[in-house]
This record gives C-alpha cells, sequence and structure tokens, in this order.
C-alpha cells in the first residue's frame, strides 16, 4: 500500500483526476484495515489536498475502529468553505450530509462521497 505522501504527490501531479489515486487509497484501506502505512505524516502545503486526506483518515479510523495518528489533528482545515462536488444544486445537500469530520475541516461532500459500487 502506498504512504500517504505519495497518494498526495499522485493527487498533485494529475489535480483533473486526483480522484483515482485518492479513491484508490480509500479502497486499500478499507482493505488491509492497518495504520501502519499512516505513521509518517506528509508536509501540509495544500490546503485542500491536506485538509480532504486528513478528514478522510479521521473518517476511515471511525468507521473501522482505528487508533487515529496523531499527527493528523495538527493538519488545518480548509480557510474556506470547499464544495467537493462543485455542483451548485448540490451544496445545500452537501452541507446537510457531509460528515463531521470534514466539516470540521470546512469541506462539504455529500454523504455517499467515499463508497463505490
Amino acid at each position: 500500500m502506498k504512504t500517504l505522501k505519495k497518494i498526495k504527490q499522485d493527487m498533485i501531479n494529475n489535480p483533473e483526476w486526483w480522484e483515482i489515486p485518492f479513491m484508490d487509497f480509500v479502497d486499500d484501506f478499507r482493505r488491509c484495515k492497518d495504520t501502519a502505512f499512516l505513521q509518517e505524516p506528509f508536509t501540509p502545503d495544500n490546503e485542500r489536498i491536506d485538509a480532504l486526506l486528513a478528514s478522510t483518515v479521521e473518517y476511515l479510523c471511525d468507521e473501522m475502529d482505528l487508533d487515529i495518528p496523531e499527527w493528523i489533528e495538527d493538519i488545518l482545515g480548509c480557510k474556506g468553505p470547499w464544495f467537493v462536488g462543485d455542483v451548485e444544486n448540490l451544496k445545500a445537500i452537501s452541507i446537510v450530509e457531509s460528515p463531521l469530520r470534514f466539516r470540521m475541516r470546512k469541506i462539504f461532500v455529500l454523504e455517499n462521497f467515499l463508497y463505490r459500487v
């Protein structure tokens, strides 16, 4: 499994398709259920990607009843709200449905954001 540093770099290197390495990370994390690869922190230098990864790690750790790495709490949220879907008609529902771990960092997503069929 790739480290968060590598996942973050993959997301930044291909901003048009950042969702691919991101969702691969979500799938891999759910499959392996191990936080060992999360122990090495990444350098916070991209507000949105940093906040998204930190919120996702917290959400998945909560979901699987795993300990959240301590360094994650040092990752700040976005300065302003970020509606990941970027669809005007979905903003209101995103505010309502967004999980707490995402809202805490001003990230707004639909309830099913981390799920795929």
